[in-house]
């Protein structure tokens, strides 16, 4: 089994994380400093920061109502990292990201299965955003971000837009490209001043407190389950 799959299996963290612990040195496997692409056998020890891996307990699944500010990673060493934040008392992982200035809905588990499923599936399920702008837009622009917007040497997929007020509006993207929303607003000369993720999938922010996260219900766990079949 590759070594990405082998420890995201275990809870301890996802397979991008498992990536930047690989580039860092911090994995061994029976002693030898772990390589890209390393595989695991049976019986074989393996050791991260000097310390073996704990065995799956208990799945977790929580949704954080993310502040502006809190950075979403795993790694300890950065100031205001997410697991920090929330401070759960069993190793957990986000789910994919929002940027440090963003706002709103992140998953958090310690399900390697699923974040790797989501990760693998975000082009094709529907994330949506309230998003405020530095100045009033006009119907081009919406009808601009809609239909698609040239950056990062791709021209991003068709969305959904639709005015909230002169300033603000909402976007449902089935795309996770790079600070998208931030750099398709740029493009029509626009700074995004607020953006927030209120929507993944069927699982909904709705009224929880900035700052605040609950476990998923058991409904919500079964509509996620079953949309990453």
């Amino acid at each position: 089994m590759r070594i990405n799959k082998y420890i995201s299996e275990t809870g301890f963290c996802s397979r991008r994380e498992t990536d930047r612990l690989i580039e860092s040195h911090r994995i061994t496997i029976n002693g030898v400093i772990c390589e890209a692409g390393a595989t695991v056998e049976e019986g074989d020890l393996v050791l991260i920061d000097g310390k073996p891996l704990g065995s799956k307990g208990e799945l977790v699944y929580l949704l954080l109502n993310k502040p502006a500010g809190i950075t979403c990673t795993a790694a300890k060493h950065i100031e205001g990292n997410i697991i920090d934040f929330i401070n759960y008392p069993e190793r957990i992982f986000p789910v994919g990201r929002l940027d440090k200035a963003s706002e709103g809905l992140i998953l958090l588990t310690n399900d390697g299965d699923i974040v790797n499923k989501m990760m693998r599936s975000e082009n094709n399920h529907e994330k949506e955003y309230i998003v405020t702008v530095d100045k009033p837009f006009s119907h081009s622009f919406i009808d601009g971000m809609a239909n698609g917007v040239e950056i990062l040497g791709v021209k991003t997929k068709p969305c959904k837009v639709t005015r909230i007020s002169d300033n603000v509006f909402r976007i449902i993207l089935t795309q996770g490209l790079n600070r998208q929303i931030r750099r398709m607003s740029k493009v029509f000369g626009y700074k995004v001043i607020k953006l927030e993720r209120i929507r993944i999938m069927k699982i909904a922010l709705a009224n929880l407190p900035r700052g605040k996260w609950r476990e998923l219900t058991q409904e919500e766990l079964v509509q996620l389950k079953g949309m990453l079949q």
